[in-house]
């Protein structure tokens, strides 16, 4: 299944199939500081992912049981996003094997752990240089909407890093003298009233590398969870076996970018995405989402993922946000 090449007649580039599980399941996220400070923290969100990984599993085996030829046959598969993005003074020798023992202890399987710095900088194969520029291959294919009657004046997305979903608030509108005028802002797809998201994506740091957003950063694991992700239509993702006789590396730059903890896991990239998240997150998801309606996916990895869900009697949408789901788990 993961052997298969695709390409459209008209494509100058071939495509390379990847594996899909039918589900993926995040099983939660925590900031570094969070995985620095102790356990309780990290156990107690663990132990309100079980039940709730357990019970979705469940679901998913009912749902895509005639599909699959019987529940067992359904492929779900978890995953970790690891904060190694922001903040890279901890020791990954300390952190993961916390964070795996708690989620073990707790009941929650985590079969796939990766780097969020991966998301930024991917390493296409792990011992194959050199790195994709994985986050600016994802911002080059976003396409902003235009205000009606822009001016221009306000700098393009690819310029300012910065992304939203209508026309933007304004106080210095054409006026009287003396006049205040206050224009606000408006969505573009608003059903009675506005819902305005205005999504800072990338930040340059004064001549050194972007420094880019959590939202963005989100956006592009969502993609690589979906398999929508190619580099010169290559697969991005090789999540080799990491079993217990390998030792976890001193720093994060050296940590793999996916690796696979389970040896029969279910493939890492699914045709839906479920995301378990504290409530902390809603608003990144809310800005993911907005980002990923307006990124350009790959025409013929879209057409690549849709004939595969057709063989398989999967419905799937060329919109990608209607393949993502989230819980948000209460903070008591």
């Amino acid at each position: 299944m993961g052997g298969a090449v695709y390409a459209e007649s008209t494509a100058s580039v071939r495509v390379e199939d990847v594996p899909l599980a039918h589900l993926s399941i995040e099983v939660g996220h925590f900031y570094m500081s969070d995985l620095l400070n102790g356990e309780t923290a990290i156990a107690a969100q663990f132990r309100k992912v079980a039940p709730l990984l357990e019970a979705f599993t469940d679901i998913a085996r009912q749902e895509f049981a005639e599909v699959a030829g019987g529940p067992a046959r359904v492929r779900v598969s978890t995953c970790f996003l690891l904060d190694d993005y922001f903040q890279t003074d901890a020791d990954p020798r300390q952190i993961v094997p916390k964070l795996l023992r708690i989620a073990r202890e707790c009941g929650v399987r985590i079969d796939y752990l990766a780097s969020e710095a991966g998301c930024s900088r991917y390493l296409r194969r792990q011992h194959e240089e050199p790195r994709i520029p994985l986050a600016q291959m994802v911002a080059d294919s976003i396409v902003a909407e235009p205000a009606p009657g822009s001016t221009g004046r306000r700098p393009p997305t690819a310029e300012s890093g910065w992304l939203c979903n209508g026309e933007r608030s304004s106080d210095h509108e054409p006026g009287q003298a003396m006049e205040v005028n206050y224009r606000p802002p408006v969505e573009f797809a608003a059903r009675n009233h506005s819902i305005f998201l205005d999504v800072e994506m990338w930040r340059d740091r004064a001549g050194q590398d972007v420094l880019w957003s959590c939202p963005f950063l989100a956006s592009v694991w969502q993609l690589l969870r979906l398999g929508m992700l190619r580099y010169e239509g290559r697969a991005v993702v090789d999540a080799e076996y990491w079993g217990p006789e390998h030792a976890w590396p001193a720093r994060w730059e050296d940590f793999p970018s996916v690796i696979r903890l389970q040896e029969r896991a279910a493939p890492f990239a699914a045709f839906r995405s479920l995301s378990l998240l504290p409530q902390r997150y809603v608003g990144i998801e809310h800005a993911v989402r907005m980002i990923l309606d307006h990124v350009q996916p790959d025409h013929a990895v879209v057409a690549l993922i849709a004939r595969r869900a057709s063989e398989q009697g999967i419905t799937v949408t060329d919109d990608v946000t209607d393949r993502l789901s989230h819980f948000f788990l209460s903070t008591v």
